[in-house]
């Protein structure tokens, strides 16, 4: 199964759709340390480095999936929130991909803010125009104007290409990854195929964490943590007992506990030893002040973020039980984003975690693509 990427990054998405059975035809992007990482784990040759308006889709053929994060910064919450009228909204050429390839899936994945009220029309816009992506917009008329045409025509019996499209607002910690990182995917199946789609089932709950912290203990039983040293209850922990014991009983939550930054790094050496991973340097300098509290080693990671004007340290500091701080290295942020070890990001710390932070979660990924490559292996051998 043949996959474009397109607005790569780092690999993230890619990666996970790799390790659940696509093959990369292409990737397309435009910076140059992030191209830099997709040589260095993926085939070079298929890495155009460059501005997606430049790229030829023609070059392609049979592609069975485009997939991809358009540049989120229009939508994000703490960008400028322009949507459509930021230069950076690569949607439109997203659309164009799936116009011209005509592929039996499409996914993409973009900020939270996506689904801000302010941009309603806009994302109604975009569902509807990767639901018909030959429905062009004519000269001369604008986004607004193609969106009445496109409601218009929803309801009616349309002879071009369709798409069924679904999305969902996903925690990735519902999925086992260690970090509360909410995104909006969207999955788009053409029409005419019948895939079966429904996103994948969470495995993984806040409140089974809780049980095993609070009523089981088993938590620190597995850390080898004696629960004397804990911290005495204060009243929000003591209110959460109370609601786990009123809510499941005697029986535990069924889910996976959410994964803990301790969890993923219970085997990782100390940055400042002698311990010979290239990518797990000590950065000093890290310091809590308001608004800048880093991420609770006993919970999952905050979302690891790029960061519009530089890395914004309050979510890329680890906080331990004693208080301290220090900033996550390049390989532990890695790790929380659930790459694997042995994935190379390339660049500085600020650039690395840059492309880290914009990366989706490989495990959240590979789940996602084993639920397509599910879906398009029912009729890749007949269509």
């Amino acid at each position: 199964m043949k996959t474009l990427d397109i607005f790569s990054g780092a690999g993230g998405l890619a990666k996970g759709l790799e390790l659940s059975g696509f093959e990369h035809a292409a990737f397309v992007e435009f910076n140059r340390h992030a191209c830099d990482s997709l040589y260095e784990n993926f085939n070079p040759e298929r890495v155009f480095f460059g501005d997606i308006k430049d790229f030829d889709f023609d070059s392609l053929e049979k592609i069975d999936l485009v997939a991809g994060g358009p540049p989120c910064q229009p939508f994000s919450l703490g960008g400028k929130h322009g949507a459509n009228q930021d230069s950076r909204d690569m949607f439109p050429y997203a659309i164009q991909a799936i116009e011209r390839l005509a592929p039996k899936a499409f996914i993409f994945e973009n900020v939270k803010g996506l689904l801000r009220q302010n941009f309603s029309d806009y994302f109604e816009y975009i569902i509807l125009r990767l639901s018909y992506p030959d429905w062009i917009l004519q000269d001369g008329g604008d986004w607004k104007t193609h969106l009445n045409e496109i409601r218009s025509i929803n309801k009616l019996c349309c002879s071009k290409k369709k798409y069924d499209v679904k999305f969902k607002l996903i925690n990735a910690a519902n999925y086992g990854v260690p970090q509360t990182r909410e995104r909006v995917v969207i999955v788009g199946t053409r029409s005419d195929l019948s895939l079966p789609w429904e996103f994948p089932t969470e495995t993984h709950s806040e409140d089974r964490l809780l049980w095993d912290m609070y009523i089981t203990g088993e938590y620190w039983d597995r850390h080898k943590i004696s629960t004397s040293s804990l911290p005495v209850f204060g009243v929000l922990a003591r209110e959460k007992i109370s609601r786990l014991r009123d809510k499941y009983g005697m029986f535990e939550p069924e889910l996976f506990p959410w994964k803990t930054i301790r969890d993923t790094l219970h085997d990782t050496p100390d940055p400042k030893s002698n311990h010979g991973i290239i990518d797990h340097v000590f950065r000093d300098g890290a310091r809590i002040y308001p608004g800048h509290t880093g991420s609770d080693f006993d919970w999952p990671s905050k979302t690891i973020k790029a960061g519009g004007h530089g890395v914004p340290g309050g979510e890329n500091m680890i906080r331990f039980d004693d208080g301290k701080v220090r900033y996550l290295t390049t390989f532990e942020a890695k790790r929380i984003q659930t790459f694997p070890d042995d994935f190379k990001i390339k660049g500085a710390w600020g650039e690395a975690m840059r492309q880290i932070g914009n990366a989706v979660p490989v495990l959240l990924a590979e789940q996602l693509g084993i639920k397509l490559a599910n879906a398009i292996g029912c009729t890749h051998n007949t269509q």
